[in-house]
């Protein structure tokens, strides 16, 4: 058999074998590529281990091709695992979309509205906000996805963002709300060991500082300043609120929201230093016309403007 002909008979046959894939099977394999693992794929979608494994062989076998590589670090898509990505997630805004006609929710304030921020505003910031909106909204369902990432709304993996990042995307719908206030940190029991430092100079060379993991905001954030990144970082988190609480229970001095390092009691370090955080609140243009989630979204601009 030729190349040509070989191509060919191949492309014919992932089509119809594809046609065949149930679509618990494609959300399996859409879960397995964002996590990048099986036990976090089963738990994003509330099934068992065992059951996306099976899944997951079961496409393959369909299709006759391997999805992912697999590794001590997880599971990585195939050069085919990744081209069949946007298929696959355009697979599941149509059923998203087809759901929410079914259901015939478009014009109901009730039902379901994800939403994704970071962990600290989810923790801090949002829940007296939620509160508000349930008491105007009582047949309105919350789902609150705390994330550091910013999660992607084109593929719908929430209805609505709070993003200190302005998205580029022309299918979203951004509204700039407050700006919000960053400095440094420390507890009262860190400091009654450690005096405050009078420069950064002297705290880079001298203090204790909780830092990134993997993330580079706080290093991006001190290079706008010309400042380096502390000596001595002895505790390192990307979640902003593992670092509240790292700062609170007086490991080190940290960067956090001033409004929230203000009211937790915390000691503000060179208050001369300061970082200027914008905000937004994202949606997709699509669910504008859904009214809960349209309600939810005008609440929180609101709340945060």
């Amino acid at each position: 058999m030729n190349t040509i002909v070989y191509l060919c008979w191949f492309a014919y046959n992932f089509y119809m074998n594809l046609s065949d894939a149930s679509w618990d099977l494609i959300a399996a394999y859409l879960a397995v590529v964002r996590s990048g693992s099986l036990s976090a794929a089963a738990r994003q979608l509330g099934a068992s281990q065992p059951t996306l494994r099976r899944h997951i062989e079961t496409l393959e076998s369909q299709l006759s091709v391997s999805l992912f590589t697999r590794g001590p670090g997880g599971l990585t898509p195939t050069i085919i695992g990744q081209n069949l990505l946007s298929h696959a997630e355009a697979m599941e805004a149509a059923a998203a979309a087809f759901a929410r006609t079914a259901t015939g929710e478009l014009d109901a304030a009730s039902g379901v509205v994800r939403v994704t921020c970071s962990d600290v505003y989810s923790v801090e910031v949002l829940p007296p906000i939620f509160a508000e909106a349930r008491k105007a909204y009582p047949r309105l369902e919350i789902e609150l996805a705390p994330s550091n990432k910013n999660e992607d709304l084109l593929r719908r993996s929430a209805d609505i963002a709070v993003r200190f990042a302005q998205p580029e995307q022309s299918a979203l719908i951004a509204k700039k709300v407050k700006t919000v206030k960053v400095g440094l940190y420390a507890s009262r029991k860190f400091l009654a060991k450690s005096p405050a430092p009078t420069t950064f100079d002297e705290l880079a060379e001298n203090y204790f500082f909780i830092g990134d993991d993997r993330s580079d905001i706080i290093t991006k954030a001190l290079d706008a300043f010309c400042y380096p990144v502390p000596k001595h970082v002895v505790y390192r988190t990307d979640s902003d609120l593992a670092q509240l609480a790292a700062i609170r229970a007086g490991i080190g001095i940290g960067i956090c929201q001033v409004k929230i390092g203000d009211a937790s009691g915390l000691e503000r370090v060179l208050p001369a230093l300061d970082w200027d955080m914008p905000s937004w609140v994202v949606m997709h243009e699509d669910l504008k016309k859904v009214r809960r989630v349209r309600l939810l979204f005008d609440h929180l601009v609101a709340a945060l403007g």
